[in-house]
């Protein structure tokens, strides 16, 4: 990374928007040079740096040990500015926040406030190896301690995280444990392999946990070796799926910025048309086609900020939350989700449609949008998302929790 990254805050954020004017000032930074960073495919360790020193990772730690206590609809709208910045650095933060939240998910008290000070303090950064579909991580039960063995496909933060969450069943039942493990150590193998066409900087190829050991005392929400369940448990796909959203929103945002820079520089009015114009500005289908992508993006915004309300009702009594209340939600972020991916698609491919065909040289980068959007966009098909919204629609039906729902 620029050594622009070295950058340096003498004082904390404390409102929302000067939490959101932090954000956007790191996702400054990112942009200068995420395109040359993209190519060179290197582990992030800078860009992690850069989210620790600006107090970012932090966000959603408790005030009284150095965090900044803001709520989701401000982390989801962190996560969209550093998005705008580098797509693959959204995804990490965004992920990062989740994991964190976590404990709050699934642990006890004890547990949460235990986490919650010492991540916070340490400015942990998170990574999880919780893919549904691999065979689960199989526990082996030792008395004191429990045991995790098996392999993950993906892997998100890998080896620019602190702390790892793993997840898998317990051996000889179906009993499902999460637990926060250090991730720099001999029994995890991170394998290098993440080689996709996107979202390239995220870290998020295999593991393989080769007997990892943690006391049941760190078993998330086990006491005397058994789990009490409530719904708020399951909230966990509905925190991440508009995680999903707003980084790709985060996405098309940079997108839009980036091609509405070149468009203002380089791009030359079409000298043919009949009715020529001075600037490539006054062309009638370069405003047209700005102002419906921009229309788009803001209406998918909108509807994701929609979404966050839901999520801030429901934190606001995780206790006593409904599935009808839990589902609702989720049918909202189905609907976002499937508005941020279409319009995220088509504003990374239309863009080089008002910047021109030098705006395709590799050197210009306007491919990393799109690429990154289709990459992370297929993590599960979003025809059931429509499908969700449409059996809420036409039947009433709220969907059952799953790994995906």
């Amino acid at each position: 990374m620029t050594t622009s990254a070295q950058h340096t805050w003498n004082t904390a954020p404390t409102t929302s928007d000067e939490w959101i004017a932090r954000a956007r000032e790191v996702s400054t930074l990112l942009a200068t040079d995420a395109v040359a960073r993209d190519r060179a495919g290197a582990t992030p360790h800078a860009e992690v740096a850069l989210l620790k020193d600006s107090g970012l990772v932090t966000l959603l730690g408790p005030v009284e040990h150095g965090g900044g206590g803001q709520n989701w609809t401000t982390a989801y709208r962190v996560i969209r500015e550093i998005a705008a910045g580098d797509g693959s650095i959204g995804q990490l933060i965004g992920y990062h926040y989740l994991w964190f939240w976590a404990a709050r998910l699934v642990a006890t008290p004890e547990q949460v406030a235990a986490v919650e000070e010492q991540a916070t303090r340490e400015r942990w950064f998170f990574g999880g190896a919780v893919n549904p579909r691999d065979n689960d991580l199989v526990i082996t039960d030792h008395g004191d301690e429990i045991e995790f063995t098996g392999r993950k496909s993906f892997s998100t933060g890998g080896k620019v995280s602190d702390v790892t969450v793993l997840e898998g069943v317990l051996e000889g039942t179906d009993k499902h444990i999460f637990a926060i493990v250090p991730s720099h150590q001999d029994a995890i193998v991170f394998n290098d392999d993440w080689d996709n066409v996107g979202q390239r900087l995220t870290e998020s190829g295999s593991v393989e946990i080769n007997g990892v050991r943690v006391p049941w005392a760190q078993a998330a929400g086990y006491v005397d070796k058994e789990f009490r369940p409530r719904t708020y448990n399951t909230l966990n796909v509905p925190l991440i799926q508009l995680v999903f959203t707003n980084f790709y929103l985060g996405i098309a945002q940079g997108a839009l910025s980036t091609a509405v820079s070149y468009t203002k520089d380089k791009t030359r009015p079409w000298p043919y048309g009949g009715d020529n114009k001075d600037s490539a500005t006054e062309e009638f289908y370069i405003l047209d086609t700005y102002g419906d992508l921009h229309s788009k993006l803001w209406a998918a915004e909108a509807l994701a900020e929609r979404a966050a309300a839901l999520i801030e009702r429901i934190n606001s009594h995780p206790d006593d939350v409904t599935p009808r209340e839990r589902g609702e939600a989720a049918v909202v972020i189905a609907a976002a989700k499937q508005r941020a991916v279409d319009t995220g698609l088509e504003i990374g491919t239309r863009i080089f449609e008002v910047t021109g065909a030098r705006a395709t040289a590799a050197s210009v980068g306007l491919d990393i949008f799109w690429r990154n959007l289709r990459t992370h966009s297929l993590h599960d098909p979003i025809a059931y998302k429509r499908a969700e919204v449409g059996r809420y629609a036409l039947l009433g039906e709220v969907p059952e929790p799953t790994w995906y729902t």
